[in-house]
C-alpha cells in the first residue's frame, strides 16, 4: 500500500468479510485497533471495577486499624478501667447511704429543728416543700426561717453541713431584727436528697 492508496483510502470501503485479502499493513492496523478495543473494554469492565473494589477495601481496612487501635487501648488499659469502676460503685454506695430514705425523712427533718432549737434558735418558719424527681433521687425543699445571733446562726449552719446525711442550705440572708439588738433573721432554704428506687422489670 503506497501513501497515494492511504491518501485514497475510505473506511466505508473496508469490507470486514475479505480481511484475509488485506495488504499486510492493513492487517496490522486492524490488529492494532482491535487490540485497543479489547485493552480499552478491559480496563472500562475489569481493571476500573478491582481498583474501585481496592480502594473501597483500602478504606475498610483503615477503618478497621482504627477500630482494632482503640479496642486494643481499651484491653490495655481494662485493668485501670475495672479499678475505677470498682472505685465508683463505691463512691456511689457511700453517697448512696448518705441520702435518708422514704422512713428517715421524718427523723432528718426532727434533726434539722433540734439542731436549732439546740444552739438557742427561734424558729419563725419551717415548711416542708413537695418532692422534686431529678434522676435517681429526689430533692426535697424545706423553707426556713430563724432567729438568733450571728454565732448561734453560724453554729447551726455548721452542725446542718456535719450531718451524716446531706443536707444542703441555698439562698441564705440576714437581717437585723430591728435597731438595738444583736440578733439577726436568717432566712433560706434547706434542701435534702432522698434516693428513689428504680423501677424494677
Amino acid at each position: 500500500m503506497t501513501l497515494d492508496d492511504l491518501r485514497k483510502f475510505d473506511l466505508r470501503d473496508v469490507d470486514v468479510r475479505t480481511a484475509g485479502e488485506w495488504p499486510p499493513a492493513g492487517k496490522v492496523v486492524a490488529i492494532a485497533l482491535l487490540g485497543l478495543l479489547i485493552l480499552a473494554a478491559g480496563y472500562y469492565f475489569v481493571v476500573s471495577k478491582t481498583l474501585d473494589d481496592l480502594e473501597s477495601r483500602r478504606q475498610a481496612e483503615q477503618q478497621l486499624r482504627q477500630q482494632f487501635v482503640f479496642k486494643y487501648r481499651q484491653a490495655v488499659n481494662l485493668d485501670a478501667y475495672r479499678e475505677q469502676m470498682k472505685q465508683l460503685k463505691e463512691s456511689f454506695a457511700t453517697m448512696r447511704r448518705q441520702l435518708p430514705d422514704s422512713n428517715e425523712i421524718a427523723n432528718l427533718l426532727a434533726e434539722i429543728t433540734q439542731a436549732g432549737l439546740g444552739r438557742g434558735l427561734e424558729f419563725k418558719l419551717f415548711q416542708p416543700g413537695e418532692a422534686k424527681p431529678a434522676g435517681f433521687y429526689a430533692e426535697l425543699p424545706i423553707n426556713i426561717e430563724v432567729t438568733g445571733s450571728y454565732h448561734q446562726l453560724a453554729e447551726f449552719a455548721s452542725d446542718v453541713a456535719g450531718f451524716p446525711r446531706i443536707v444542703t442550705l441555698h439562698d441564705l440572708s440576714l437581717t437585723p431584727v430591728g435597731k438595738g439588738s444583736d440578733l439577726l433573721i436568717m432566712r433560706g432554704m434547706a434542701k435534702t436528697y432522698q434516693y428513689v428506687e428504680e423501677d424494677k422489670p
